[in-house]
């Protein structure tokens, strides 16, 4: 099938769990998702059976710990990467935090829970899937998250990130062939040009760029803040490995364009050798490996703007960090003393963290 007629089916898949009940996000998810489509989450979902398993391990489970739920998407378009057809988009979902989810406490008032979803299509059906989440965000914003030496942490972040500053980014209509090369060109050559020692990613970006990035690592904006991030987070690693490099065990499933946006990910997208403490863990000199995503948008000839996912608990979890488990046994014991002390069952305590 076209592109167009691919993004035709997301725009139905969308439009269908913007404003659902349980009956419709399943009923969406039955006409878009093949049976038996491959279908991978984040950290602790992982890989999941199907499009049954879909709503009994996901989604059913979210509409139950958030009422009222209801799905935006600011960013979708589609395009072919490597002779298969794919769509994707992002965006968050938002409702009532009512009940615990993946052991975070509810807070009892509006939450949001970004999402982003790459899909492989055939017949106009998704067959291979790979959604990332922002749990860290979720938890941050609940005050939740107990990892102290985090960036984003203390970054005034307010649990809500903005799609494009165009307002253009549901492309749900045909773009210029070249334009949608010329894009996934300039990508391209950037994400060749991450890890120098040179920084020779700047030339593709404009100086007032804006970085959306996992809300662990933070959010940045203009050229001088965010090399201010992303050169110690470079230097915190070495023998980087990205993308599709025969014998890393990485690649990017998916990189495609379409008009000024872009995408790819990766599961894992990345790897590389762990020498000084990050997130709070002291080095190990293991190798870690990153399930990464990003959308970007390009104004001209320059990237102005990008959003980022890393499967943050996934990368934690490799260097024997189980942040939700973690979380899970401070709510436990949280709710307990609350019985007791009666303070905010959505909010963490020093007590708490320690």
């Amino acid at each position: 099938m076209s592109i167009k007629a691919n993004k035709a089916a997301l725009r139905a898949y969308c439009e269908a769990c913007r404003n659902g009940s349980e009956d419709s996000f399943a009923g969406a998810v039955a006409r878009f998702y093949a049976p038996d489509a491959q279908i991978n989450a984040v950290h602790p979902f992982n890989e999941l059976a199907g499009a049954a398993g879909y709503r009994e391990t996901f989604l059913h489970p979210l509409l139950t710990s958030f009422k009222h739920l209801r799905r935006s998407d600011t960013i979708a378009f589609g395009g072919s990467f490597e002779g298969n057809d794919w769509v994707t988009c992002t965006g968050y979902y938002t409702g009532k935090f009512a009940r615990p989810w993946l052991g975070i406490r509810p807070t009892g008032a509006l939450a949001h829970l970004r999402f982003g979803e790459f899909h492989r299509m055939e017949q106009g059906r998704a067959v291979e899937s790979y959604i990332y989440l922002d749990i860290p965000e979720l938890m941050i914003a609940a005050g939740q998250w107990p990892i102290t030496d985090s960036p984003g942490r203390d970054r005034g972040f307010t649990g809500y990130l903005p799609g494009p500053a165009t307002q253009d980014g549901l492309q749900w209509h045909d773009n210029d062939p070249a334009r949608s090369v010329s894009s996934f060109d300039m990508v391209t050559a950037m994400l060749r040009s991450l890890a120098t020692d040179d920084e020779a990613w700047r030339p593709y970006w404009s100086k007032d760029m804006l970085w959306y990035g996992p809300a662990a690592f933070g959010s940045f904006v203009g050229i001088e803040d965010f090399s201010g991030f992303q050169v110690p987070f470079e230097q915190t690693f070495s023998e980087w490995i990205g993308g599709s490099v025969p014998g890393s065990q990485t690649r990017h499933f998916t990189r495609f364009a379409d008009g000024d946006y872009i995408c790819s990910g990766g599961w894992p997208s990345l790897n590389a050798v762990q020498v000084k403490p990050f997130l709070g863990q002291p080095a190990t000199g293991k190798r870690l490996f990153m399930r990464v995503c990003d959308w970007w948008r390009r104004e001209g000839d320059l990237l102005v703007e990008n959003w980022v996912f890393v499967d943050i608990p996934h990368v934690l979890l490799q260097m024997g960090c189980d942040v939700l488990g973690a979380v899970a046994v401070i709510s436990a014991n949280t709710s307990a003393a609350s019985k007791t002390t009666g303070h905010r069952a959505g909010q963490m305590t020093a007590e708490d963290v320690a």
